[in-house]
């Protein structure tokens, strides 16, 4: 009787959100210089079902899944929960490895940070207010398509950039102790020569330009991940230094199962994060 109970709630808590807001599916967001035959991911947007003239804050979400997995249509709970608080939420598919390396993954999010700035508006959105997030393998890409200048998202684009339990922070430490093989696709991935590393790790690129930062930590995650956003924080701090991670009592993808949740905790930190740092878009 308890579990009917509980799977009843969550059937209501769904067609709550549902009927609060709307998703357009399957949008095309590649440029026509990038676009090919085998490479047009799609995008979902998540928006409330009444538009006002009031524009909404925009956040991007980028899934994870060890760059060869994963699919935004796993995460529409994340899409639905943000809308019906008032945030068009912009969850993009993008190549997975073995099809693609790191370069042209980090690519394809930068695709999106553009889309939105030159189309979010029809949805509700603030081209003014665009936040990124990423869970694991999401939240290197997230992390690496905003501060590497080369992927041309000019400083103030973005007003912050939250971090769920981000993998591949550091990929030149990483790498250099556990070398790519093709296990996971990680050859392809990342490539086999060192001296390209150092390029695919957001780490080195902080600088005073960077976004303002929410960070998360799951207390019982990967030492990888640990180890890498230590060494994250440690050289933002440098310029953001009042940063400080919330730990969460939580294992790795539960990072990212708790947002099912709408009464999560981590949607008013996330929404309270938008609204401290709304000054710094351009």
């Amino acid at each position: 009787m308890i579990i009917r109970l509980s799977i009843l709630s969550l059937l209501t808590l769904f067609l709550m959100a549902s009927c609060a807001s709307k998703k357009i599916k399957d949008v095309c967001y590649i440029s026509a210089n990038l676009k090919t035959e085998s490479n047009q991911p799609k995008l979902n947007i998540f928006t409330k079902r009444k538009l006002s003239d009031k524009k909404m804050p925009v956040l991007i979400f980028v899934h994870g899944g060890n760059w060869n997995t994963g699919n935004k249509d796993q995460y529409g709970f994340f899409g639905r929960n943000f809308a019906k608080k008032g945030i068009v939420t912009i969850i993009p598919d993008y190549t997975l490895s073995s099809d693609a390396d790191y370069k042209m993954m980090t690519r394809q999010v930068a695709e999106v940070i553009l889309w939105a700035k030159a189309n979010v508006q029809k949805y509700g959105g603030d081209t003014e207010q665009i936040y990124i997030t990423g869970h694991s393998a999401g939240g290197h890409l997230a992390a690496l398509a905003t501060l590497d200048p080369q992927y041309g998202i000019k400083p103030g684009a973005i007003s912050g950039i939250i971090l769920n339990d981000a993998a591949g922070l550091d990929m030149k430490n990483y790498l250099e102790e556990n070398p790519p093989t093709e296990t996971n696709n990680y050859d392809v991935t990342w490539g086999k020569d060192p001296s390209g590393w150092r390029n695919a790790s957001p780490v080195y690129y902080l600088d005073e330009n960077a976004p303002p930062f929410l960070i998360y930590i799951g207390q019982k995650t990967y030492p990888s991940i640990k180890v890498a956003n230590e060494r994250f924080l440690k050289r933002l701090h440098g310029f953001q230094p009042k940063v400080k991670p919330i730990s969460v009592n939580k294992s790795h993808v539960p990072m990212i199962l708790q947002y099912i949740f709408p009464w999560s905790d981590r949607y008013k930190e996330v929404i309270d994060f938008m609204k401290i740092h709304k000054k710094n878009a351009l």
